[in-house]
């Protein structure tokens, strides 16, 4: 009787992937700082720092939008709120950086100026690690991670699927947000965290601190892509793809998918706890809105234009959204929203597979 032979594990990228890679390493690490920092400003070829703070922000909503790839494109799980754990990731760093501003703010108070004003008189008990940077670097992953555990362990446990699970993930979101909003919280209410100063010790400000951060945020969006390449080409990975394609199956061959979907929904949700670090230092605030309803919608069609279980089609989608949002917004801004419809509207009708499923299928009718 004959083995069936599962398929070889192929390398991590193809050659051309690796050249693109090292072209994107090499244009965040080194065109990017020598067209801002170098080359004159009065030159075509400089790039401005508001180049530099829109593509470092669109970055960071690219490592959202991988994160949202593999928890829908590849596990089948369409989440409707994972704009919650990119701002809880913010608002983690948030509290650090509004410490960070110590006796500099209006009040030349030890306490944040939203707490003087609401008569504070010591910082909540949740606010006990946010001045400590290594601290706050493990509540970005611990935070959403801990909320993503707790809310995933009892959806996927009742085995709520579809949109149900999708339109539970946009309540949750709604919820946050209007907790969030509340003074009482401690998070600064519909105001947030804003007006920071420093960061480690060091100016925010400075054209060379947001190169820093823009060079941190395009090593991060890289290191996730390896990292998620790695993942959806493991064994791992295809028993995500497999609980995707058919979870019945999946159950019948001896795999507990709860395992598997929990753990992918907390790792998706930690990168975008990440992202929404990242996010907060460069942009310099977060508030509830973050957490609206609409911004996870928008993760998802980042993923659906650029092409999901592509990887890159996702980190594509957001740069061509945000780019156009960007545009639209200064130009006709009374029609970006319907721009923003149209454009879901016209990827699910003429384009199921996104950007990326059209290249490759125009790439096949050349050939």
């Amino acid at each position: 009787m004959s083995q069936v032979k599962l398929p070889t594990k192929g390398p991590l990228l193809t050659r051309t992937g690796w050249s693109s890679f090292i072209v994107a390493l090499i244009v965040v690490c080194a065109v990017a700082p020598l067209l801002n920092l170098v080359v004159p400003a009065d030159s075509i070829w400089h790039m401005s720092d508001y180049a530099i703070g829109l593509v470092g922000k669109i970055m960071c909503y690219a490592i959202a939008a991988l994160a949202m790839d593999l928890i829908w494109g590849y596990t089948g799980i369409l989440s409707l709120g994972h704009g919650m754990f990119f701002a809880l990731g913010g608002y983690a760093m948030g509290m650090y950086l509004m410490r960070q501003i110590g006796r500099d703010g209006n009040y030349k108070s030890d306490l944040p100026d939203f707490m003087v004003f609401l008569s504070w008189k010591e910082l909540p008990w949740h606010w006990a690690l946010s001045g400590s940077f290594g601290a706050t670097l493990f509540l970005v992953v611990f935070a959403p991670g801990l909320v993503a555990l707790i809310f995933g362990f009892f959806a996927f446990r009742s085995r709520i699927k579809g949109v149900y699970f999708s339109i539970i993930t946009q309540a949750m979101t709604f919820v946050a947000m209007l907790l969030f909003f509340r003074n009482e919280t401690g998070f600064g209410g519909n105001n947030g965290f804003t007006d920071f100063k420093r960061i480690m010790g060091m100016p925010m400000a400075t054209t060379s601190m947001r190169m820093v951060l823009f060079v941190l945020t395009g090593l991060t969006l890289l290191g996730f892509f390896l990292f998620a390449k790695w993942l959806v080409g493991s064994k791992y990975g295809r028993v995500l793809q497999a609980i995707r394609d058919a979870e019945t199956r999946v159950m019948f061959s001896g795999y507990s998918p709860l395992g598997y979907k929990l753990s992918i929904w907390v790792i998706s949700a930690v990168m975008c706890g990440v992202a929404g670090a990242l996010y907060v230092t460069q942009v310099g605030i977060i508030n509830p809105s973050e957490m609206s309803p609409a911004n996870s919608i928008e993760i998802a069609v980042w993923a659906a234009v650029g092409g999901r279980a592509t990887l890159i089609g996702p980190i594509l989608g957001a740069f061509i959204v945000n780019g156009a949002k960007s545009w639209l917004t200064v130009a006709y801004p009374e029609f970006w929203l319907y721009f923003l419809g149209a454009l879901f509207i016209a990827v699910t009708l003429f384009l199921p597979d996104g950007v990326v499923g059209l290249v490759k299928k125009l790439k096949g009718a050349k050939a």
